[in-house]
């Protein structure tokens, strides 16, 4: 495989892209907190029904649209969010339109949700129902599966994109206030703990009416207000989102620390914004969502395979609660020490399936990792049942997954939040997609695996990427997204977990810088 090839098929859009832009843009996430509903429901009968439309940038780059409509409905309100994405990545365009819909009751609680995500590979939908203001109900479908699952919360929830109308609303719009507050997230199905501030009081412009220009076809303003604004930022996990809202907490202006920027225009201006992108061409290292979030290297570790061990200085960002120490990896200070295992000199210990329960939660069915439906059951034992004489031998086994879905897949960038069902039906995907879909086969065999995300080096620098670790006697790294087993030591593991743990990167992007110090090979 060439080397932009190998950047393409690894590089990990699906969770970090999406999910922060979702967080940007359509705010598809819900936050949990009850106080004053009364004097809530009394100070939302002020809002103001109405559609707002954004233009979403990528550098100086158009890359999308966003609508947001807040309606008045029996007993309550409505919200609807949409968002149009056309993400330049290594040369090609990654598509994805997300939808979400909430129905919230006069004290802007929700009553209950939809969302959905629409990319190359297919749709992932949740739909959600709160029952006796505290069990939230959630529905899943991708490609033809459906799970529910249920949570149990302390309060009555409330949908994400209402957090600064309820800031709002709840006369918190006051610089230098502070209120936290635990939020789910549909698109990842997790909660988190946000802690909302006011950091500033101004005035923006934005375009309140368009026109013709003189002697053409183009769209330009031809009116703008003046609209008193307060600076937030929604914080969790050392990563901050910054949005300008006004009086009614509707947003004006927002940025994440991906380098997406939102915000608030007329429609056609937006829609002639995002043409002119398509016909610029190319886009730029800082428009590249890839490019822009790779870290590069002070040293060519081109054919890393070759080494058993490298060490790397990490610095620029607190590595409090990553998972970097343990398995292959050793954190000393600031050094971490990576190792590949010595593949043919692994003893698992066990044949399969796993006759243990130490590692439970590594074996289980999840709502992206299908395991045990018939169909990944079917294609799990297909793949191992032609050499039965080795099929209970776990690393055996976990050498010809790696092969398997290696070939089986073709490798091209997604935004999607993916399925295993549903990479298994579209046969494509980046990293993400790889992932998810060994770690169902895996599972259904009885071969505890889990996803490990962090960086890998490709062409120079080091890019997000996710790829599976199986339990042989100890956590080993297989790389079906390249074809390694075991993976090479050129992978740094940041997280181990699914789309509600690689979040958590996002805290690096920007952030983080490394040095390689040494490397170690079998002849030194």
């Amino acid at each position: 495989m060439s080397g932009l090839r190998r950047l393409r098929s690894q590089v990990l859009p699906a969770s970090i892209i999406v999910v922060w832009v979702l967080l940007l843009g359509s705010h598809v996430r819900r936050e949990y907190f009850a106080p004053e509903l009364e004097k809530l429901a009394a100070a939302a009968l002020a809002l103001n029904p109405g559609t707002s439309f954004y233009t979403l940038r990528m550098g100086g780059r158009a890359v999308g649209q966003a609508t947001s409509a807040l309606d008045t409905v029996p007993e309550g309100f409505l919200l609807e969010d949409f968002m149009s994405l056309e993400l330049p990545a290594l040369g090609q365009t990654g598509t994805a339109v997300a939808r979400s819909r909430v129905d919230l009751d006069p004290s802007l609680q929700m009553r209950a949700f939809t969302f959905s995500l629409d990319s190359e590979v297919g749709r992932f939908q949740a739909e959600g129902t709160v029952r006796g203001d505290t069990l939230l109900e959630v529905d899943i479908t991708s490609q033809g599966s459906s799970q529910t699952v249920s949570y149990r919360l302390a309060s009555a929830p409330v949908f994400a994109a209402v957090v600064p109308i309820r800031v709002a609303m709840g006369g918190g719009l006051e610089v230098g206030s502070s209120t936290r507050m635990p939020v789910f997230d549909p698109s990842t199905l997790s909660t988190r703990s946000v802690e909302v501030r006011v950091l500033e009081h101004d005035t923006l412009v934005v375009p309140d009416s368009v026109m013709r220009a003189p002697g053409s076809a183009r769209w330009e303003p031809a009116t703008y207000d003046s609209v008193p604004a307060w600076k937030i930022a929604e914080m969790f996990g050392g990563v901050s989102v910054e949005s300008w809202v006004d009086e009614d907490g509707r947003v004006l202006r927002a940025e994440s620390p991906l380098g997406f920027a939102m915000e608030k225009t007329e429609y056609e201006l937006s829609t002639q914004a995002l043409g002119d992108a398509r016909l610029d061409g190319g886009a730029s290292t800082d428009e590249d969502v890839i490019l822009a979030t790779a870290i590069q290297s002070n040293v060519d570790l081109t054919g890393a395979e070759a080494f058993d061990e490298l060490r790397f200085v990490l610095s620029g960002v607190d590595l409090t609660g990553f998972d970097l120490d343990g398995g292959r990896q050793t954190l000393r200070g600031d050094t971490l020490i990576v190792r590949r295992e010595a593949w043919n000199q692994l003893e698992p210990g066990y044949g399969l399936p796993y006759p243990r329960m130490d590692l439970r939660e590594a074996l289980q069915p999840e709502p992206l990792i299908q395991s045990a439906d018939p169909r990944i059951v079917k294609l799990a034992e297909e793949i191992t049942a032609r050499r039965a004489s080795w099929a209970q031998n776990p690393r055996r086994v976990a050498e010809e997954l790696t092969n398997a879905v290696y070939n089986m897949l073709e490798k091209e960038i997604t935004f999607s939040v993916p399925s295993a069902l549903q990479v298994m039906e579209s046969r494509r995907g980046d990293c993400n997609e790889h992932t998810v879909l060994y770690v169902a086969l895996a599972r259904a065999l009885g071969l505890p695996a889990r996803t490990a995300v962090g960086l890998v080096f490709v062409n120079g620098a080091f890019f997000y990427h996710a790829w599976p670790e199986v339990w042989l006697g100890e956590w080993v790294a297989v790389d079906p997204t390249f074809g390694q087993f075991p993976a090479d030591a050129s992978h740094i593991r940041f997280v181990v977990g699914g789309l509600a743990q690689q979040v958590e990167l996002v805290r690096l992007i920007g952030r983080l810088n490394i040095d390689v110090v040494e490397g170690v090979t079998n002849a030194d």
